[in-house]
């Protein structure tokens, strides 16, 4: 597995982002160890919430701070193996980014509240009623677990409006697996 300490941003298209998540078993200090990498990434790249397949790593996981403060450790959350019960409230629709998809902006419609059913890094089993903003990131970032992006979820003028910087994403990709080669 890669260093914890070095999570880079995985940015689309890679596969990886595309892939279903794996349940995580063993809650332990490896385990422990990732969600702090990932939560070093989160505020490093300025964000307000990272899964772990936007850092190569097919785990049920993803950590977020609604604020994006990391001088506020009270507003972090890692949820584990998370399931979304229900929806509640209404639908508002907000602009959303997405830092597998850097440049990438679109108004995303989703509900207010969302009940999941998940556990800490302790494996204490969880659920919980949340609503507002961290309802919505909650929402994205467990989108990333089942394999769907930001790109999904846009309309089609948003598509259209994103277009030169999503192409711009899959020419770098392709020539980022060519210097591979």
């Amino acid at each position: 597995m890669t260093d914890p300490k070095n999570f880079d941003v995985v940015l689309f298209p890679d596969p990886v982002l595309r892939r279903e998540t794996e349940e995580i078993t063993a809650f332990d200090d490896e385990l422990k160890s990732v969600v702090e990498g990932m939560f070093e990434r989160m505020f490093e790249s300025q964000g307000v919430g990272l899964a772990a397949p936007q850092v190569g790593l097919s785990m049920r996981l993803f950590v977020l701070n609604d604020e994006g403060d990391r001088d506020k450790p009270e507003r972090n959350l890692a949820l584990i193996n998370p399931t979304i019960k229900s929806f509640g409230g209404r639908k508002t629709s907000h602009e959303e980014g997405c830092l597998s998809l850097p440049g990438v902006h679109a108004d995303i419609t989703r509900p207010e509240k969302c009940v999941v059913r998940h556990f800490d890094v302790d494996g204490n089993e969880i659920e919980k009623e949340y609503d507002g903003f961290v309802a919505r990131i909650i929402q994205h970032e467990y989108d990333h677990l089942q394999g769907v992006l930001l790109v999904d979820r846009m309309t089609p003028t948003d598509k259209l409006r994103n277009r030169p910087a999503v192409d711009e994403l899959k020419a770098a990709y392709r020539q980022h697996i060519a210097d591979r080669s």
